[in-house]
């Protein structure tokens, strides 16, 4: 056994299969491409050199015991392996220049700045991952979706080795998030954005708590897991966050699975009711607080300075290393072919700095030749951004949020302005803002072609109306609307719209019901007018 590793040096990890003379593809293991792939699967948690005897008889065997969880399966296969043999490594960095070129922190220290006060990134060790091609990285990848194998039933686990290389999977907590649709917009692109043949929508609301932010929560609280687990100087009593809504669903229940307590700080009637009950059902410590979402951030802040509680807010990059995972499954659901523009929502402005690092990290890595364009879409009620970007990245200044259908984006002095604005710089990006009355239309009107929109997904949507009337994207470009959050949790936007009682607003797409009385000619009078016939 020894030898087979010494002689893996050069070559993929699937080679390190048994008995195999196959090509890559076909050779690529279901599990991480570490030295578990030449491990029996049914075989008692003993060292390397006792478990190699039975290689030869359990070799190709799948399943686990009958009284074995996927968990405990996972454990088992990684508590025969050597201590870190991947070699994959992470940590965390100051985000942009630095005055100590050498500064690092592990990611099991709790440390949220860089120590002139900057943010910090997480960064991965390029060299070791870059000694497999990316053709290597795709099957991978590509090998792992919809399985149920622990933890890569995932969409961000799936890819662990670009999130967090060195956690157990006995401490990862996850709700199999991710694996999202990639929805074609066919009849929106087609009726309503001048014969768009490729727009697609990516609905990240479908996950667990409806909101794309559980691809982030999932990584965060599995490192708070593991630091759980460890000796610490100062032990982690729960985890905290300041919210407008979906975050603090996300934190909760992911909490709530792993039995960490949650803390979470809302603005008090400035989120929907379904966003309010999510963290109540799962248990969490609910504050609700007379402020808006950048009082809540201050306070929180000041709060996790004096108590033992984490910070989960993207104030906090380790959610980013989740959300990156979203963009490298488009490029996945497009087979690996990039798309020309992606269009995100923006608030706090963590998210589309996940997206550049998911796809500026797959073409570093060699999966992909390029990367897409990106647009952060703002609401002009909360546009910071925008001005930004308009002043020609002149001085940033905050904004008071004035109240927007798009909640979860009502954020006037956003944590992660840096990483935004590197982000669009890197790619040529575009900055772009939707009115109340552009945003609810513009939802409105896909709701109308077979979606349920967010108001969030409404900005992100007015933004490409924009973009197309002004010729910027192309009738032919490839084009993907990241989607937030379920529609489901913005109802009573979506009632006040169609029952015309938003003031101000034309509500130009509106479908009241129509009131008829209970006999068969007022029912075939409103349906004769309703409905066209083709002949």
């Amino acid at each position: 056994m020894a030898a087979a590793v010494a002689s893996s040096s050069a070559l993929p990890f699937a080679s390190l299969q048994p008995n195999s003379s196959a090509g890559l593809k076909n050779t690529i293991p279901l599990y991480p491409p570490t030295f578990r792939a030449t491990l029996p699967r049914r075989i008692p948690p003993l060292s390397c050199a006792a478990a190699s005897t039975s290689i030869e008889e359990d070799n190709g065997r799948r399943g686990r015991y009958a009284d074995e969880s996927i968990r405990e399966e996972a454990a088992r296969r990684d508590h025969a392996l050597p201590s870190n043999f991947h070699g994959f490594s992470a940590w965390y960095v100051p985000f942009g220049p630095s005055p100590d070129p050498n500064e690092r922190y592990s990611l099991d220290d709790v440390v949220y700045r860089s120590s002139s006060g900057g943010l910090l990134d997480v960064r991965h060790d390029f060299s070791a991952l870059a000694k497999f091609p990316g053709s290597y990285w795709r099957d991978l990848f590509d090998s792992r979706v919809g399985r149920t194998t622990w933890p890569y039933g995932s969409g961000v686990w799936s890819k662990k080795e670009f999130v967090l290389p060195e956690i157990d999977a006995d401490h990862i907590v996850s709700l199999f998030e991710g694996n999202s649709n990639l929805f074609w917009a066919e009849r929106l692109g087609r009726e309503h954005l001048g014969g768009m043949p490729d727009l697609w929508v990516k609905h990240c609301g479908i996950s667990h708590t409806g909101s794309f932010k559980d691809l982030g929560m999932t990584v965060l609280v599995s490192q708070v897991n593991r630091l759980r687990s460890k000796p610490l100087s100062r032990p982690i009593g729960g985890v905290g966050c300041a919210s407008t809504g979906d975050t603090s669903a996300a934190l909760s229940a992911y909490c709530a699975a792993a039995n960490i307590p949650a803390i979470v700080f809302l603005p008090t009637d400035r989120i929907s009711l379904a966003q309010l009950v999510q963290p109540i059902a799962n248990g969490a410590t609910v504050l609700s607080i007379d402020t808006d979402f950048d009082g809540c951030m201050r306070l929180i802040r000041e709060v996790t300075a004096e108590l033992p509680i984490y910070l989960a807010n993207s104030l906090n990059s380790l959610r980013l290393e989740g959300q990156k995972t979203a963009a490298i499954e488009i490029l996945q659901q497009f087979d690996w072919e990039v798309p020309d523009w992606v269009i995100v929502p923006g608030g706090n402005l963590g998210n589309i700095y996940a997206f550049y690092k998911g796809f500026s990290m797959c073409k570093e890595l060699g999966l992909v030749d390029r990367m897409p364009r990106l647009v952060c879409a703002q609401a002009a009620n909360a546009n910071p951004l925008y001005l930004h970007y308009k002043s020609g990245w002149s001085d940033f200044k905050p904004v008071t949020a004035a109240e927007t259908f798009a909640s979860a984006i009502q954020i006037g002095d956003p944590v992660s302005i840096d990483r935004a604005v590197y982000a669009i710089q890197k790619t040529y990006g575009i900055v772009e803002e939707a009115t109340e009355e552009e945003l609810m239309d513009a939802m409105s009107l896909a709701d109308r072609t077979g979606m349920f929109a967010c108001p969030h997904t409404g900005v992100a949507l007015a933004a490409l109306f924009k973009l197309r009337e002004s010729g910027v994207i192309g009738t032919n470009d490839r084009t993907v609307v990241v989607s937030t959050a379920h529609g489901l949790k913005f109802t009573q936007s979506k009632v006040d719209y169609h029952a015309n009682e938003i003031a101000d607003m034309v509500c130009r797409f509106a479908n009241p019901p129509v009131k008829v009385k209970a006999d068969f000619g007022s029912v075939m009078d409103v349906l004769r007018k309703k409905l066209v016939v083709k002949k």
